[in-house]
C-alpha cells in the first residue's frame, strides 16, 4: 500500500506540474511566434531601407539624355528622343547605350546640381559600339561630378534584389526595384539584330527612356546597364553585364570604337545536332565549323571539325562567349587554344587580327539591342523609340 500511495503520488505531482506548467509553455511559444514575426518584419524594413539607401546614394550620378534627332513628328515639332546614362569619371565622362544617341544631330545632358536642381550641358561624343551598345560621352560641368563604381555582374545571382534609376518617358531620376530574373539570355534577339554581349533578365520596371541608365545591387554598385524590354510582357526587363562595358569604354576614349580581335572562324555550340553531323564523340566546347582562308586561325593549323575546348587558361563552353573572348583580346594578341581533332589533343597558338567589316566569329546570334515597338511586335529597348538602324 506505501508503495501504491508513492506511485499515485509522484503521478499527481507530475500531472499537477504538466498542468501547471502549461500556461508558462503557451506563454513562451506565443512570445516566440511574436519575436518570430517581429523579425521577419524587420528584415523586410531592413531591406527596403538598404534599397532607398542605394537609391537615394546613386541619383546624383545618373543623368537624363536628351537627343535631337533628324527630321519633324507630325505637330511639325523636332523629333526627339531620350534615354539615360551613368556618371563614371569624376571630369565628366558618361556611359550610356549607343542606340540613345544614335543618329542625334544634338545631345543634352541634364545633371543634378549639387543643390538638387537640374543642370543642362551639351554633350560631346567620345565613342560608341553598335555590337556592345554602348557610348561614351563627355560633358564639361566645371567641377568634379559624382561617379557609380562599375562592379561586376557576378556581383548578383538570380533572386538577388537589384535598383533601376533612369529617364523613362522623360521622368527624369525614377527608381523602379526587383529581382535578378534570369542571367546569361543568349536566346533573346530584339528585333534580331546580333552583338556581343548576353541580357541580365530582371523584374525591375524598365520603359522606354531607361535605356543606359544603371542596375544597381544592394551595396550601390553598377552590375548592368538597362538595354532592353519586352513591351508585351510585364516585368520582363533585359540589362546589359557592366563587365561588357569595363572592357569597351578604354577603347572607345582612346580610338572612338572598339577595336576587337578576329581568329577568323564560325563556331557552334555542341549541341546533338552538330555532334552528329560532325561525327563527334564526348565533344566539349565548341566545334568549328568555318574557316576563314588565309585567316589567323588558318594560318595557324585550325580546320573544319576541331573542338575548341580551352582559350588561354579558360575552358570554352559555348560559342557565343568564345566570340566574346576572342573580341575583348583586342587586336595583336597571341592567344593558345586547347583543341581536340578527332581523339588527338592539340595546342595551337593564334595571334588575333582586326575584326573585318564584314566579318562574323560565330554563327549563332545572341542578345542584341532594338527600339521600342509595337506592343504586339519584336521586344523593344528602353530608348527613344525610333526605328532600328541596319545591322552592320
Amino acid at each position: 500500500m506505501t508503495g501504491g500511495r508513492w506511485w499515485r503520488g509522484v503521478s499527481l505531482a507530475t500531472v499537477l506540474c504538466c498542468t501547471l506548467s502549461a500556461p508558462a509553455w503557451a506563454a513562451r511559444r506565443g512570445e516566440t511566434e511574436r519575436l518570430w514575426v517581429e523579425a521577419q518584419q524587420r528584415s523586410v524594413r531592413e531591406e527596403r531601407s538598404a534599397l532607398s539607401q542605394v537609391a537615394r546614394s546613386a541619383m546624383p550620378a545618373v543623368v537624363s539624355i536628351t537627343t535631337t534627332q533628324p527630321g519633324t513628328n507630325a505637330e511639325g515639332e523636332q523629333q526627339k528622343g531620350i534615354g539615360s546614362g551613368v556618371i563614371i569619371h569624376p571630369d565628366g565622362y558618361i556611359l550610356t547605350s549607343a542606340h540613345v544617341i544614335e543618329g542625334a544631330e544634338g545631345i543634352s545632358i541634364s545633371v543634378l546640381s549639387e543643390r538638387g536642381y537640374p543642370e543642362e550641358y551639351v554633350a560631346e561624343l567620345v565613342g560608341e559600339d553598335e555590337r556592345t551598345d554602348f557610348a561614351l560621352l563627355k560633358i564639361d560641368a566645371g567641377r568634379k561630378l559624382p561617379v557609380l563604381k562599375l562592379a561586376s555582374a557576378s556581383r548578383v545571382d538570380v533572386g538577388d534584389w537589384v535598383v533601376v534609376i533612369g529617364n523613362p518617358f522623360g521622368l527624369t531620376h525614377s527608381v523602379t526595384a526587383g529581382v535578378v530574373s534570369a542571367k546569361g539570355r543568349t536566346d533573346v534577339t530584339p528585333n534580331g539584330r546580333d552583338g556581343d554581349f548576353d541580357y541580365m533578365q530582371v523584374d525591375a520596371s524598365i520603359n522606354p527612356g531607361n535605356s543606359g541608365g544603371p542596375v544597381l545591387d544592394v551595396h550601390g554598385d553598377v552590375v548592368a546597364i538597362a538595354n532592353a524590354v519586352n513591351v508585351a510582357g510585364q516585368g520582363i526587363g533585359f540589362a546589359i553585364p557592366v563587365d561588357i562595358a569595363k572592357a569597351v569604354v578604354p577603347h572607345l576614349q582612346k580610338y572612338g570604337r572598339v577595336r576587337r580581335g578576329w581568329m577568323g572562324v564560325s563556331v557552334l555550340d555542341c549541341t546533338p545536332d552538330a555532334i552528329e553531323a560532325y561525327g563527334l564523340a564526348h565533344a566539349r566546347g565548341v566545334v568549328v565549323s568555318e574557316v576563314a582562308d588565309g585567316g589567323p586561325a588558318s594560318r595557324a593549323g585550325l580546320q573544319v571539325g576541331d573542338v575548341i575546348e580551352g582559350l588561354d587558361t579558360g575552358k570554352v563552353e559555348r560559342a557565343a562567349k568564345l566570340r566574346w573572348q576572342v573580341a575583348a583580346r583586342g587586336v595583336g594578341r597571341s592567344v593558345l587554344l586547347r583543341v581536340r581533332r578527332g581523339e588527338r589533343p592539340l595546342k595551337l597558338r593564334v595571334k588575333l587580327e582586326e575584326l573585318p567589316t564584314e566579318a562574323s566569329e560565330v554563327a549563332p546570334a545572341i542578345a542584341a539591342p532594338s527600339r521600342g515597338t509595337h506592343p504586339d511586335e519584336q521586344p523593344g529597348t528602353g530608348g527613344s523609340g525610333r526605328p532600328d538602324a541596319p545591322s552592320p
